[in-house]
């Protein structure tokens, strides 16, 4: 996030030059050319498409250059792309949940993690949570009311990774074992902590 202050300054300057840094072939970005020069208080939208083309780890960062009473000044900042933005939420019955659930039993299909509760443990949270994550949230498809599942799939250009996720919370102890399963072990690992650092 950039600062006011630092936006200002970007703003009050006569040019600009924007560009994305550490681009991976996993990721697909094109912008629209914009004008260099920004008036004085001027504001300049930049809009960027983003594809995912396969899995990836590291966020884009966006580069700004700048020059502010004669000298060059550099601002980066990360990009809010995470693997998850690429979810398609899927609605499945109880049954047709636990059934796929089974068939992503190998070890390297499975990423699990027990951790302490960061926040409170409000179950109307966890739900919004679940949901703005990009998965649906299937209501009584665990057999413990208590538990959270979800199913959604990343569309990739190149795959579509299904992804199932159980949200199993202790109240007592204030603790959640969160599971996940997918088709790639690399999928699984990166959502599970993404996941756990909502809660």
């Amino acid at each position: 996030m950039i600062s006011r202050r630092k936006l200002a300054a970007v703003m009050e300057n006569g040019k600009a030059q924007c560009s994305i840094l550490n681009p991976t072939p996993q990721l697909s970005i094109h912008t629209k050319p914009a004008d260099p020069i920004v008036d004085g208080g001027a504001q300049l939208q930049q809009i960027l498409n983003i594809e995912c083309v396969s899995d990836f780890l590291l966020a884009p960062v966006l580069n700004i250059q700048f020059r502010y009473g004669g000298t060059l000044q550099n601002i980066s900042v990360k990009l809010p792309i995470t693997l998850n933005k690429f979810f398609q939420p899927t609605e499945m019955t109880s049954q047709d949940f636990f059934q796929r659930w089974k068939q992503l039993s190998a070890p390297q299909q499975e990423v699990q993690r027990i951790f302490k509760a960061k926040h409170s443990m409000d179950t109307e949270v966890t739900k919004a949570k679940i949901i703005g994550f990009g998965v649906a949230l299937l209501d009584q498809v665990d057999p413990n009311p208590s538990n959270f599942v979800g199913a959604g799939v990343i569309h990739t250009k190149t795959t579509q990774v299904g992804c199932l996720l159980r949200l199993e919370p202790n109240t007592q102890a204030q603790m959640y074992r969160l599971t996940l399963r997918t088709s790639r072990d690399t999928v699984s690992q990166r959502l599970c902590e993404l996941l756990s650092d909502q809660f």
